[in-house]
């Protein structure tokens, strides 16, 4: 076997190797951004819950001085005050299903983001598989003939060189 052929062979395993490992590296940090971002959704949806809490909590406490504000004035709780009474309710139904439906948008990007993040590193595993396998595949190229030589029982006849000794 010729020294071209076997460091071409040789650096053609370690290329593929190299790819492999690289690949490997770029799927874990593709998979480190899927957890995050994850993890990213899941606390919009825990912020989701105590904003609303907050919501309702502040929205009582102005039900409750609205309450305080007609009792002071003598109106009676009928017509014009319980207008404004369900017209807050109404205004902070609307409110919570708005900040609902930001916090459902944002989740979801999150684990759109998360779920692209994936592909990607789904993606680099596998062009790192590919190009290992074209790695692979010089290094048999460059041990084919060789092979071939063996297989059949000939030997193939190797280049004196010492006849260049001292030429270089």
């Amino acid at each position: 076997m010729g020294w071209s052929a076997a460091i071409t062979a040789g650096t053609s395993v370690l290329a593929a190797r190299q790819a492999s490992a690289t690949a490997s590296y770029n799927q874990a940090i593709q998979n480190r951004n899927f957890r995050s971002l994850v993890q990213q959704a899941e606390a919009e949806q825990k912020k989701l819950e105590l904003d609303l809490a907050r919501f309702d909590q502040q929205f009582q406490q102005l039900q409750g001085e609205t309450n305080v504000a007609l009792a002071k004035s003598g109106v009676e709780r009928s017509g014009s005050a319980l207008k404004i009474l369900r017209s807050n309710t109404e205004q902070a139904e609307l409110e919570k299903d708005m900040i609902e439906y930001n916090s459902k948008i944002g989740q979801a990007r999150a684990f759109e983001q998360a779920n692209f993040a994936r592909m990607q590193g789904q993606l680099a595993r596998m062009e790192g598989r590919a190009a290992a396998m074209g790695y692979y595949g010089q290094a048999i190229s460059a041990l084919v003939p060789y092979g071939r030589s063996l297989l059949s029982g000939q030997t193939q006849s190797m280049t004196d060189l010492t006849a260049t000794e001292g030429s270089f």
